[in-house]
């Protein structure tokens, strides 16, 4: 069911809308948070044929396709600067009061945005009014997310992204309309530092930056984050990591909780 959002905090210093104060988490981003490939292509082929675009959350400019006419929005000063500088220019507004006339564009694209919005259901319906074509989302199923090994080194952190991810079905009520979902799966090299990313890769969340560049951590007591990268040195140094998910490290994809959501009118 697409319930109303009544959350009313005013947004963060640096303009960030949602829970997370970008200005401060996000200051490396860019660096962490790179397009992956396979994702690039999916999202092309869900955009059918369009030529205009807006890209809502747009952050430092993941996922907007060059080719096409696009427009961004992004309530954060920090994320805006991350953005290269041959990238649409950026404006400051947010999902659910986008400034722009019905059917203004072809297409609509969120990726890793959803879970900020303060209204999911005014801004899908914002983005479905100014959208006369597909509709984009790249999200993560929350009920997906425990599968991950890192639920077994920092439950406490899959707990507040399983509480901040929207349901897929939630979604899909609010889009109505013609909605499809598909299972994304992530390459072992997958650039893009979310989370599950680093599946294969357990040593590259021991970068302190890599954890930040996902705003969940930044929700959890320090000391989440200091047992976390004590256990898993230790458990790395004794192959005991290893020994329970070592088969990751070659695994060239995994099925975690990455959707792809596209809806039609």
């Amino acid at each position: 069911m697409c319930e109303e959002n009544s959350r009313t905090q005013p947004r963060g210093a640096d303009g960030s809308a949602g829970d997370a104060d970008y200005g401060v988490i996000g200051v490396d981003y860019a660096r962490y948070r790179r397009p992956e490939q396979a994702f690039v292509a999916a999202i092309k082929d869900a955009l059918d044929d369009a030529r205009t675009l807006v890209n809502i959350g747009a952050g430092a400019g993941s996922y907007e396709p060059a080719e096409l006419d696009v427009t961004a929005v992004e309530p954060s000063a920090a994320m805006r600067r991350q953005r290269p500088v041959d990238s649409a220019p950026a404006i400051d507004a947010v999902a659910e009061d986008l400034p722009f006339p019905d059917d203004a564009f072809d297409a609509s694209l969120a990726s890793f945005t959803v879970h900020q919005w303060r209204d999911l259901r005014a801004g899908l319906r914002e983005a479905r009014r100014v959208t006369s074509g597909p509709v984009v989302i790249l999200t993560c199923d929350p009920r997906a997310l425990r599968s991950s090994w890192l639920d077994e080194y920092a439950p406490e952190v899959i707990a507040t992204e399983a509480g901040r991810y929207p349901a897929i079905a939630e979604i899909r009520s609010c889009l109505g309309g013609d909605v499809a979902v598909t299972a994304v799966p992530i390459p072992l090299t997958c650039t893009d530092g979310f989370s599950e990313a680093y599946y294969g890769r357990p040593e590259a969340l021991l970068d302190p930056g890599a954890r930040l560049a996902n705003s969940a951590w930044s929700f959890v007591d320090r000391a989440v984050g200091e047992r976390f990268e004590r256990t898993l040195r230790a458990d790395l140094a004794s192959g005991t990591w290893d020994d329970r998910h070592g088969h990751l490290r070659t695994q060239p994809s995994y099925d975690g909780s990455l959707r792809l959501i596209v809806g039609r009118p």
